[in-house]
């Protein structure tokens, strides 16, 4: 059985005398920077000389350093860029600096459980994951709540690594969502394969698919854009406030009928077996290794694959539709 924990079964003092060092200021550095000062943590940035970002952190109150200086003069690090970029800025800028009792931290496991990053066996190694875009995650701790975090430790020579995670978690507002025991591979797994199958991948073809249904089929595509992805807020905010079986008691008995009907019939035995071809090419490592390729080529398939959607109809319907319509 899963084991939440929350604010009550985290302490503080374990990570109040430690000095914590951000590397990367995109939108998760900064709001768990923000979220980690805010709870009283000493915290300072690291990046590298003519970062973008540099300015906007000591705007915002930050000390920036070079990032091998932000690695020396702190106790906690957490690495913060982008995955792809992860592994080159691990070695050139922080394994140099590394010492005795140094604890590296990761928002997800994703190098850690693909050994693209391999710490030597005298650093302590943990992950917070929270559970949603470092927006949420701001807005949500000013508002007084948080996101659910997931926690691992990778490696432990200190024996106090998993205290440390647990009051990092909770400085950045996860103790007061409810944070999840978990394990570098199950996250890194789960969260890719979930990004994939549903909540981007999916839901972005599934929307598209029923577009070109409609529109194909002679209906307006400002209908098709309002019945296939406008009210798809209104449904999945019914969905995250109570589940499933809520959503449906909230909608019409004709939509819930529908919805038994048909539901199953899109996503057919056919589309069930994809996941699971899905979900093992996740856990085998071969999306990995096609991520690091499609890094090394820079980024040609995404670039494609990116003006090919700005130039659908669905997105150029979209657009207009934001213009005419007041929300």
């Amino acid at each position: 059985m899963e084991r939440f924990l929350y604010d009550r079964d985290c302490n503080p003092d374990w990570l109040k005398n430690k000095r914590i060092a951000m590397i990367g200021y995109g939108a998760q550095g900064r709001a768990q920077a923000l979220n980690l000062r805010d709870s009283g943590m000493d915290v300072i940035i690291g990046l590298y000389e003519g970062s973008a970002s540099r300015q906007k952190a000591k705007i915002e109150g930050f000390t920036v350093y070079n990032t091998p200086q932000a690695v020396s003069r702190s106790d906690v690090i957490m690495l913060m860029v982008n995955d792809e970029k992860q592994p080159d800025v691990y070695s050139s800028d922080i394994e140099p600096n590394l010492r005795n009792n140094h604890y590296i931290g990761f928002s997800h496991g994703f190098n850690i459980h693909f050994s693209r990053i391999k710490p030597p066996g005298y650093v302590n190694v943990f992950m917070v994951a929270p559970k949603g875009p470092g927006a949420a995650l701001r807005e949500r701790y000013v508002k007084g709540g948080g996101l659910p975090c997931l926690i691992a430790v990778h490696q432990d020579p200190g024996k106090d690594t998993e205290r440390i995670a647990l009051a990092y978690a909770s400085a950045i507002g996860g103790g007061r969502s409810g944070i999840i025991q978990s394990s570098f591979r199950e996250e890194t797994e789960t969260d890719l394969f979930g990004e994939q199958s549903v909540i981007c991948g999916g839901i972005s073809e599934l929307i598209c698919a029923g577009f070109d249904t409609l529109v194909d089929s002679g209906y307006s595509p400002y209908v098709a854009y309002i019945e296939c992805l406008f009210e798809a807020k209104a449904i999945t905010d019914l969905i995250f406030e109570g589940g499933i079986s809520y959503m449906r008691e909230r909608i019409s008995n004709t939509a819930e009928f529908g919805d038994y009907l048909s539901g199953r019939s899109v996503i057919s035995g056919n589309v069930r077996k994809e996941m699971k071809r899905i979900l093992k090419d996740v856990q085998s490592g071969d999306f990995a290794a096609k991520w690091a390729e499609e890094y090394k080529s820079g980024f040609s398939y995404m670039k494609k694959r990116r003006e090919l959607q700005k130039q659908s109809l669905i997105e150029k319907t979209g657009e207009s539709f934001r213009q005419k319509i007041k929300i």
